[in-house]
């Protein structure tokens, strides 16, 4: 491998490891990169090239001394802007955000994947305060789908997508509450993990729900997402809802093919309001995958509208006191629907929770006879930029409101799940969702990395450089 060549994370880490090149070269070539293209993408709002370039002169003079490389040495990655990042502001997307004192430390995942040798290089743009799923920011500019410029990336993680499907580099970290990991790694045609609600820690990253919040890491093969999943993982106690398990490897068993693995096509609500192509998708992963049956999530579009008014209501909560004193500074399309969702009755809030509760319970039923569930994650391929309505199923229908239909009733119930590029064509990327039970993130990347490994799923770099 050539330093100056886009590669996976595993790829760099072992030619890392065996000496074939250095932490510095790796990251020169993404700062490279980055500076060569990113003014087409819009995936970076912060470049950290003096601290990237010396935390890899550093590893590479304890490598020199005898050190052993972790398991990311010298790979560069990237992350949401949400996410705190030592001397920077944490912007979340916003204008408002950019006043506040500067970050005193990393957050926490930031911390344990430089634990595991990988670099830090920048911050990536984002829908501000997470509330978007277009991936277009008013503050920061828009990111552009490196599969083509003038299409939508997806968000809130459009630029942790974009910096990925650009190969600026190989590993970033997104978040996501209502689908904004899975729907830009779907349109991206790159691979996303939202892992089990409370499985990774979200301390030191701004809020949006909390009680729908996930972090999660975005990369070019399933093996760099088990990887940087691994590093990951562990209790901590600055994260209320962080789970007290202790770490479950996923590595370990990723080659592990899918013999005896019961796997399940959703239908009804997920059968519904896409256009073909979503629906072929997952046919040919139910293929690969040898899916032999149909289920149903019980009152799946409930959960959607449940969804709705718990991300509404929590939502502005949070962000009251911006929106008395600097209504003028939010994005408005942001702004009007915190407002709306600080008007939403409590006894309606209560209704959702308690429906919560009772269809997570349903849905458990279902993995008693199967292991994992396969679902569209997007409604069609990604829209333009700037598009505003699309057709689902001949009726026409907002695009910002309607691109997380088949994601926000999972996230709702914090099940782990992977999404996976599947290219029908030449035409800009699709993506599937591998759902399966809380805790069995070994499950669905084990599903993915089949798809991965027979060619049904693959996350090409886009041509940019012709």
């Amino acid at each position: 491998m050539s330093a100056s060549d886009p590669s996976t994370a595993t790829a760099i880490a072992a030619a890392i490891a065996d000496g074939r090149t250095t932490a510095r070269q790796a990251v020169t070539a993404a700062l490279d990169r980055i500076g060569r293209l990113d003014d087409k993408v819009g995936a970076f709002t912060d470049v950290l090239s003096a601290r990237a370039l010396a935390r890899a002169d550093a590893q590479d003079a304890a490598r020199r001394e005898g050190a052993s490389p972790g398991p990311l040495a010298g790979v560069p990655f990237a992350v949401k802007n949400l996410i705190d990042i030592d001397g920077l502001p944490t912007r979340a997307g916003s204008k408002i955000n950019r006043e506040r004192p500067p970050a005193e430390r990393d957050g926490a995942l930031v911390r344990r994947l430089e634990a595991a040798g990988a670099i830090l290089v920048g911050a990536l743009n984002m829908g501000e305060y997470a509330y978007d799923f277009t991936g277009e920011n008013i503050h920061d500019g828009d990111a552009h789908n490196p599969h083509a410029l003038d299409h939508m990336t997806g968000g809130s993680s459009g630029g942790s997508g974009a910096a990925i499907a650009a190969g600026m580099v190989p590993l970033t970290l997104g978040s996501d509450t209502n689908g904004s990991i899975r729907v830009p790694a779907a349109f991206c045609g790159c691979y996303g993990l939202k892992p089990t609600y409370g499985r990774l820690t979200r301390a030191g990253s701004f809020p949006f729900v909390g009680s729908l919040d996930h972090l999660g890491p975005m990369a070019r093969s399933v093996t760099d997402l088990a990887l940087a999943y691994d590093a990951m993982q562990g209790p901590d106690p600055d994260d209320p809802v962080a789970t007290l398990r202790p770490a479950e490897p996923v590595l370990p068993r990723l080659e592990a093919g899918i013999d005896g693995l019961r796997v399940a096509v959703a239908g009804g609500h997920f059968a519904r309001n896409g256009d073909p192509e979503a629906f072929a998708a997952v046919a040919r992963a139910a293929e690969a995958l040898g899916a032999r049956r149909t289920v149903e999530l019980p009152e799946a579009h409930r959960a959607r509208a449940a969804a709705y008014l718990i991300t509404a209501a929590e939502g502005a909560t949070l962000h009251l006191d911006r929106l008395r004193t600097r209504p003028q500074d939010f994005d408005p399309a942001v702004r009007d629907r915190l407002i709306a969702g600080a008007m939403i009755p409590a006894p309606h809030v209560e209704r959702a929770q308690r429906f919560r509760r009772w269809y997570r319970a349903r849905v458990l039923e279902l993995f008693e006879t199967v292991d994992v569930i396969l679902a569209p994650a997007t409604p069609c391929r990604a829209p333009r930029g700037g598009q505003t309505h699309f057709v689902l199923d001949g009726v026409t229908l907002p695009v910002r409101a309607n691109i997380g239909v088949f994601t926000q009733p999972i996230s709702f119930i914090g099940l782990p799940v992977v999404a996976a590029p599947v290219r029908l064509d030449a035409g800009l990327p699709l993506g599937v969702q591998i759902i399966a039970a809380p805790w069995r993130e070994d499950l669905v990347l084990r599903a993915a990395r089949h798809l991965e490994r027979t060619g049904v799923s693959a996350a090409p770099i886009a041509e940019l450089d012709r």
